[in-house]
């Protein structure tokens, strides 16, 4: 079984307060887009219960294996059901560090494909529950769709959002954004505000002056580069761009067709039609 784990990028991203548990309360809107992974479940050779092969391709991922979400999403599943022994094979497309929700892509599909090889008929309702555990935007992968999202991210809310015939330009620089940096003196914006759940009603042409990641405020800040990256795609014509995430990624949204390759030719670059 095979399924290609896309991308999203958040349309704004308020930072409200931070919790007793030591999260960040937020809220954003999570909009998938199609920069996709590969992801391919197969049965093992081996006939052992409750375990898991993982192999990738593509981008370089680092880290210890057993701490690779998609193999998390499977022993979260074989936490409480008996699993028969299968590999997964991931070709990874998505760079890591960019604010896109790669991974939490990549461990929400995992459970998807879990789902249907076993068999298990897991409901949706608790397929997001499950991947609430291994991340917080994990949950917004399962159903894909433009969604309001508050608490740590992994409370959502179907929102009416379509930027379908806009053309599209993600550009992810050569750096590494990590969450305890972005996090580190961000601004909190507190209750007392206008909801991004209103904002984003305005019409399109409007969001640069309305709009808001307010992780830009500080990684700005430390990494000049990603805001001159926003500027360019404003100067190149974009009529909205932001960071997405926490970074390093910037995206921006044009109402024709253009070609910047060459404007960002030391960056990771994708383009298409939304």
């Amino acid at each position: 079984m095979i399924a290609f784990s896309n991308s999203k990028i958040n349309l704004g991203l308020h930072i409200i307060n931070k919790r007793d548990d030591g999260f960040h309360n937020l809220e954003t809107v999570f909009y998938p887009i199609p920069l996709n992974d590969s992801l391919e479940l197969i049965p093992s050779q081996n006939d052992s219960i409750n375990e898991v092969g993982f192999h990738s391709f593509g981008l370089t991922i680092d880290g210890d294996i057993s701490q690779n979400l998609i193999v998390k999403a499977f022993h979260l599943f074989a936490k409480d059901l008996d699993l028969k022994t299968i590999d997964f094979y991931l070709l990874k497309n998505t760079p890591m560090g960019a604010g896109l929700g790669g991974g939490s892509s990549n461990a929400a599909y995992a459970l998807k494909l879990l789902n249907d090889y076993f068999k298990l008929n897991i409901s949706t309702i608790k397929l997001k529950e499950y991947a609430a555990i291994l991340g917080s935007d994990c949950a917004f992968f399962i159903e894909n769709k433009p969604s309001f999202a508050t608490g740590r991210g992994e409370v959502l809310e179907p929102i009416d959002v379509n930027l379908k015939g806009y053309f599209f330009v993600l550009v992810k620089p050569n750096i590494h954004v990590s969450t305890a940096e972005a996090f580190a003196n961000v601004y909190k914006r507190g209750n007392e505000q206008i909801s991004l759940r209103e904002l984003i009603k305005h019409p399109i042409e409007n969001w640069k002056n309305l709009i808001e990641n307010d992780f830009e405020k500080t990684v700005f800040v430390h990494h000049p580069s990603i805001k001159n990256l926003k500027e360019k795609l404003y100067e190149n014509g974009a009529i909205y761009s932001s960071m997405s995430g926490s970074g390093a990624s910037v995206f921006g949204l044009f109402k024709n067709q253009i070609d910047l390759k060459n404007e960002f030719e030391n960056n990771f670059y994708f383009s298409c039609f939304l």
